[in-house]
């Protein structure tokens, strides 16, 4: 058990967690007008089969033709990890484990890349030990990186290369760029790079540097990055310190847009993912590690100021620890109607929620559905 104390100015006055029970002890009661602060840990409907060594972040591939047949694609964060796919029920779907990974950390999904002149849907992830991003067509988890892209080239110094967070941004355009983070990185920007991922003429896929950008507080280290395509942002969990805002289009420059959710967390900032009530509204969810819950956030911004995310909700989960997250607002089957959020859990799982269990009275299911 892990016992946080927190002393945090304003409305985050004091509190006491302890997380591995997840139970909190609340001494504000200004705190307790958060929504969903004393609630109870909201179950999973499903938590998947273990992987072998330890779990660490998901992303969920949507199948165009049947949703019901989509998958959800989990790092094993090892030296000899790998990735999973497992499909709605949480059972690994024979033939698609890619074993023999070095220490893949995050992974993310997009969709219609232009391989041989034909729409590529894929996975690409972080391998941390050998400074390569790997990328797998979808659904059949076949390579197609020429054995892996190297980044960070020219960085010296093994916490400047090790790979961490990675998230795709596509344009209205059709251009796809990969970003990523690393262990450690410069403070006054450039610690994430931006490539643009095309065809290298033969049906693999070729990564160019276009950008380097992101400040960084120093405190920890940065994992967790989120691409919001539609509204054309990223985002990216500081860790100890907050989210930062940027724009995800390198034209429109490295400028930080906004940093929010600078209090009132356990430890760190992990997981980032969104859930698109439309293309310009919805939620962010944020996941407050140490205290077993993620804190949500609007993704629209104020009429005074449109990068103010307000904190609407806080949704304490059973999955504990968790680094990485995923969530889709779309229609998937009987059990997932209004979407699915998947959680990475620290017991080699990763627990699948129904958005309405996690949206509760307070928050909104996407519209017609």
């Amino acid at each position: 058990m892990r016992n946080y104390k927190l002393i945090i100015p304003g409305l985050f006055a004091v509190a006491t967690m302890q997380s591995a029970c997840g139970q909190t002890a609340v001494k504000d009661p200004k705190l307790m007008k958060v929504a969903g602060f004393a609630a109870p840990a909201i179950k999973p409907v499903i938590v998947t089969e273990p992987v072998q060594f330890d779990s660490d972040d998901p992303a969920i591939w949507v199948n165009p033709q049947n949703p019901a047949q989509s998958l959800v694609i989990g790092t094993d964060k090892n030296a000899e990890g790998g990735l999973y796919v497992f499909d709605l029920n949480g059972k690994i779907v024979p033939g698609k484990v890619v074993k023999g990974l070095k220490r893949p950390n995050n992974v993310d999904i997009a969709y219609g890349l232009n391989l041989n002149g034909k729409p590529t849907d894929i996975a690409i992830t972080t391998e941390r030990m050998t400074h390569k991003l790997r990328i797998f067509s979808l659904p059949d988890m076949q390579p197609i990186d020429n054995d892996g892209i190297d980044v960070f080239v020219g960085e010296t110094g093994m916490e400047y290369r090790d790979l961490m967070g990675i998230a795709v941004y596509t344009t209205k355009s059709g251009k796809m760029y990969a970003i990523v983070g690393r262990k450690s990185g410069p403070q006054n920007g450039g610690y994430l790079w931006q490539y643009l991922l095309s065809d290298d003429g033969v049906g693999h896929v070729k990564a160019e540097l276009v950008r380097k950008f992101g400040e960084y507080s120093g405190k920890k280290e940065i994992e967790s990055i989120a691409v919001d395509n539609e509204l054309g942002y990223v985002y990216y969990s500081d860790e100890q310190t907050g989210v930062r805002q940027y724009y995800a289009d390198p034209e429109k420059g490295d400028k930080q847009l906004a940093i929010f959710g600078t209090s009132g967390f356990a430890v760190d900032h992990e997981g980032i993912s969104i859930y698109k009530l439309s293309d310009t509204t919805g939620y962010i969810l944020v996941s407050d590690q140490g205290a077993n819950r993620f804190q949500i956030f609007s993704r629209e911004g104020t009429k005074t100021n449109p990068f103010e995310h307000r904190l609407l909700k806080i949704a304490n989960v059973d999955a504990h620890e968790s680094d990485g997250s995923d969530v889709v607002a779309v229609p998937l089957n009987n059990t997932f109607k209004h979407g699915l959020f998947v959680v990475m859990s620290n017991n080699k799982t990763f627990h699948y929620y129904r958005w309405e269990d996690i949206a509760g009275k307070d928050l909104q299911l996407k519209e017609g559905r």
